[in-house]
């Protein structure tokens, strides 16, 4: 059995995985990394993020061309099948792999294929398909990422029944669909299917679509949802789910019944902690697979770190990459360090929604006497111009010292919108304050320049 010596091993390639190897590498760190799948990129490359939002902007350019009455010069409205669709975002993954592949290389970062288990707090076995090896570490980080939850009750080993990995299989385009979970993932998967001409309902065992979010805005994808043929159930919870040769039977506890081609399920992700030893190094993951960690990412042993998903909140690949470059800045000591809790939401949904800072809901709960200043799309000359015109800007800001609170976006490019606002936020004393929008010029026309239009709306409100 081979062995060799690593300062940093890393397991996960993914986001945080990355993020935690070329930082340590960067620092004069021998690195390793540890893959058990054939190629890097993780569950975002493959069957999450990338996937998923190069499935979302097909569709939204199908609806594009289908709505846009110019485009009818050209011929009737087009319809396209899944699979079609789906080839678009394989070469996008394609792109993906092979650019993270070159990270590695050029930075001299030992890929490793093969599955990690740790034999005590210094060594880890590598085990491949044909041989193993051992190697040795000063520090580890886990970085190992997460799948769906799937219940026991459910046989997703039916041909009709799916989860959010394996619907990138789906090879052909149902007529109706049922998606259980209407989180982020859920409702994203909704908007996509329903975009396609897919009668879809959406099951939520809540009272209300992403809690989370500012009530307006959640309110805004429900009513854009069911107008684009999206069934919303509320308060659901399911009794079973079963499948036969033409459909799907998903039985709630509150006695309905729903029948449709097709079953996806969204609800829930667990991390992937099982078969690496922890029971070797003392660490025990949570009922659902994660792994706690201090402030600075540490785990209960103090040379085994842990980042990204597998930590549990947010589970988003932007926090992870963080998360995992801030793992290795701790064990390198660099001045980069920082605990990820500054994240904006980004959710790809047609329209897509993105925010960060506080909520009305948080505002008026801790009695922060805040104003809010609003842009509507439909009143920009940009989105008047790309036909965009579903979706506004909200600022929430302190009326007393103008500070910027929150910022919450709904409608096209809002995860690139909420970015500007995000800047403004974390700029320290009176850097944070309303007058930026007020007082800076913007290119016109833009989509920018709503932040112009909502604070001089915001000011207007001041008295």
């Amino acid at each position: 059995m081979a062995e060799h010596h690593y300062d940093v091993v890393v397991i996960g390639a993914g986001p945080s995985g990355e993020g935690a190897a070329m930082n340590a590498t960067k620092h004069g760190k021998r690195v390793a990394i540890i893959e058990d799948k054939p190629t890097v990129g993780g569950n975002c490359t493959h069957w999450g993020t990338i996937p998923s939002k190069a499935l979302r902007h097909s569709v939204k350019q199908i609806i594009t061309f289908n709505t846009n009455q110019m485009f009818r010069d050209i011929g009737e409205p087009r319809w396209f099948s899944f699979p079609r669709v789906l080839q678009n975002a394989q070469k996008v993954i394609g792109k993906q792999v092979k650019l993270r592949t070159q990270f590695y290389s050029r930075n001299r970062v030992d890929l490793i294929n093969g599955r990690a288990f740790f034999v005590d707090q210094n060594r880890i076995e590598v085990r491949g398909s044909k041989s193993s090896e051992t190697l040795h570490f000063k520090q580890a980080i886990i970085a190992t990422g997460s799948r769906p939850y799937l219940p026991p009750d459910v046989d997703f080993r039916h041909h009709r029944i799916y989860n959010s990995d394996t619907i990138l299989n789906l090879s052909h385009t149902p007529r109706t669909l049922i998606i259980y979970g209407a989180g982020v993932i859920g409702s994203e998967y909704a908007s996509i299917f329903a975009g396609l001409g897919v009668k879809v309902d959406l099951i939520n065992p809540g009272s209300r679509l992403l809690s989370f979010l500012d009530d307006e805005i959640s309110d805004a994808l429900s009513y854009h949802l069911r107008n684009n043929g999206v069934l919303v159930r509320h308060n659901e919870q399911y009794e079973s789910v079963v499948g036969d040769d033409h459909g799907v039977v998903l039985s709630l506890q509150s006695g309905k019944k729903i029948r449709a081609d097709a079953f996806l399920w969204c609800n829930g992700r667990s991390g992937n902690t099982e078969k690496l030893g922890l029971e070797n190094i003392g660490l025990e993951p949570n009922g659902r697979g994660q792994l706690a960690v201090d402030e600075h990412y540490r785990t209960e042993v103090d040379n085994i770190y842990a980042a990204g998903d597998v930590i549990g909140w947010p589970s988003l690949a932007s926090a992870a990459y963080d998360q995992g470059r801030s793992a290795s800045s701790d064990i390198v000591d660099d001045a980069y360090f920082r605990f990820v809790s500054d994240v904006p939401t980004g959710i790809y949904t047609i329209p897509e929604i993105s925010s960060v800072g506080k909520t009305e809901r948080e505002l008026t709960e801790a009695k922060v006497p805040y104003e809010v200043g609003q842009a509507f799309f439909k009143d920009l000359a940009r989105a008047q111009i790309t036909g965009e015109a579903v979706g506004m800007l909200k600022i929430l800001f302190h009326r007393e010292t103008r500070q910027i609170l929150g910022i919450h976006c709904f409608g096209d490019q809002a995860a690139e919108i909420v970015h500007i606002g995000q800047a403004i936020m974390n700029q320290e004393g009176e850097a944070n304050s309303l007058n930026y929008f007020i007082n800076t010029t913007f290119n016109y026309p833009t989509m920018a320049e709503a932040y112009r239009v909502a604070a001089l709306n915001g000011l207007n409100r001041i008295f």
